[in-house]
C-alpha cells in the first residue's frame, strides 16, 4: 500500500509535486529536531568529563548524519530541479562540490562512529562478582535496553533486570551496563544501524552517477536502468529496516525512515521529468 503512495507521488502533476515535496521537507526538518533531542539525551548518560571531541562526535554521530543528508538533499534538489536547465558558474560549482565533500566526510564519520559501536558491543566487559543491579547503586552507572537510558538508583535497580549477569559496554568508560537480553538487541539495532548507512551510501551514489550522467543529455539507456534496478534492491532494504524497528518498538525511527525514502522519492520525481525534458529535446533535435 505505502508503495503504491509513493508511486502515485511519483506520477502526481507538478503543482502536487511541488506541495508534496513542501511536506516532505518540512517534515524532515522536524525529524532533524527530534534526533538532536534524542542525541543530546542519550549523551547525558554515555559523555563525562573525561570525553574527547572524537567522543562528542560519536555520541552525536545521528545529528551530524542527519545534517549532512539534508545538505546533500537540498544540493539535489537544485541539480534537478531548480538549476536542472542552467548551467552553473565556477565559483558556484566550486562551492556546490565543496558542500558535498563536507557531506561525504561527514557520512564516513557515520560509518566510524556506527562500526567503533558494534565493535564495543562485541567487546563487552563481563562485571566479576555482581549478580544485581543493586550492587551497582552509587557507581554513577546507566542501564540501558533497547536504547533507552536509566540511571541505575536505589529505588530503581530491582525492577530495571532480573537478569544475574551484566557487562560494561563502553570499556574503558565503565558507564553504560546491559544484561545479555539488552546486549543481544542492542547489538542487532547497531547491525541494522550499519548495514543502513552503507544502503543509503549506496543509493547517493546511485543518484550521483544518474545526475551526472542526465547532465551530459542522457536519458536513456542500460546504464540509467540498471541504476534504477540496484536502487529498488536497496529501497527493499530500508523497508525491512522499517519493519525491524516497527518490531522492537522503535516508531520514530520508522518514521523517519519512512520520510527520508519519500524525500528521495521527492528527487527521483525531479529526475524522471529532467529526464522528460532530455527525451523531448533529443528528439526535437
Amino acid at each position: 500500500m505505502i508503495s503504491a503512495t509513493l508511486g502515485q507521488i511519483k506520477n502526481a502533476s507538478p503543482a502536487l509535486r511541488q506541495q508534496i515535496k513542501l511536506v516532505v521537507y518540512s517534515l524532515l526538518l522536524i525529524n532533524f529536531a527530534l534526533y538532536i533531542r534524542n542525541d543530546w539525551v542519550i549523551s547525558g548518560h554515555t559523555l563525562h568529563a573525561g570525553s574527547t571531541l572524537l567522543d562528542w562526535t560519536r555520541a552525536f554521530a545521528v545529528t551530524i548524519d542527519e545534517s549532512a543528508w539534508i545538505a546533500l538533499l537540498v544540493l539535489f534538489e537544485m541539480e534537478t530541479y531548480l538549476l536542472a536547465d542552467n548551467s552553473l558558474s565556477r565559483r558556484q560549482a566550486l562551492l556546490m562540490q565543496f558542500i558535498r565533500v563536507v557531506c561525504y566526510i561527514s557520512l564516513g564519520h557515520t560509518l566510524y562512529a556506527y562500526s567503533v559501536y558494534v565493535q564495543e558491543l562485541n567487546s563487552a566487559v563481563l562485571i566479576e562478582g555482581v549478580s544485581s543491579l543493586c550492587q551497582l547503586v552509587g557507581e554513577d552507572v546507566s542501564y540501558a535496553y533497547n536504547l533507552v537510558y536509566t540511571q541505575i538508583t536505589a529505588d530503581n535497580c530491582a525492577a530495571l533486570s532480573t537478569a544475574n549477569q551484566f557487562y560494561y559496554i563502553d570499556p574503558p568508560t565503565f558507564f553504560i551496563v546491559e544484561d545479555s537480553a539488552g546486549l543481544d538487541i542492542e547489538l542487532q539495532l547497531a547491525w541494522v544501524d550499519l548495514i543502513e548507512a552503507i544502503v543509503w551510501l549506496l543509493i547517493l551514489f546511485c543518484i550521483e552517477i544518474t545526475v551526472w550522467v542526465q547532465d551530459r543529455g542522457v536519458a536513456e539507456g542500460r546504464v540509467l536502468s540498471t541504476l534504477a534496478r540496484i536502487k529498488f534492491l536497496l529501497y527493499a532494504m530500508l523497508w525491512l529496516a522499517i519493519i525491524f524497528w516497527v518490531s522492537l518498538g522503535h516508531y520514530m525511527f520508522a518514521w523517519d525512515e519512512f520520510v527520508w525514502i519519500a524525500g528521495f522519492v521527492a528527487i527521483e520525481m525531479n529526475m524522471r521529468q529532467w529526464r522528460k525534458e532530455i527525451i523531448e529535446a533529443n528528439r526535437a533535435a
